[in-house]
């Protein structure tokens, strides 16, 4: 979803809820690319492209904060690669205004 949609209307939404700071992760692909990385033989090379800068950055996310991710795909990666749920935006806003 990344590549085909981008991240500036999830950003610009978040961004204009007040209380809420943002941090973006500037990481390029997560790695798994639709089904690229559930494939056997692409696997070890999904996890290096997360490896790059996705996954370390995450890793560094203290776990009071928010870790958020608008593609199915690369939500999975994050929670393969760190254990961590990266939720989507829509999920965060709905758990901010219950």
């Amino acid at each position: 979803q990344k590549a085909s949609a981008g991240t500036i209307p999830a950003l610009a939404v978040l961004r204009a809820i007040p209380g809420l700071t943002v941090h973006y992760i500037d990481s390029g692909c997560c790695g798994v690319a639709g089904t690229f990385g559930y494939e056997k033989e692409h696997y070890e090379f999904s996890v290096r492209i997360g490896e790059l800068a996705l996954l370390p950055a995450v890793r560094e996310i203290p776990h009071d904060h928010h870790v958020v991710a608008s593609g199915l795909s690369c939500r999975s990666q994050i929670q393969h690669g760190t254990r961590r749920q990266a939720l989507h935006f829509i999920e965060l806003i709905d758990s901010l205004i219950r």
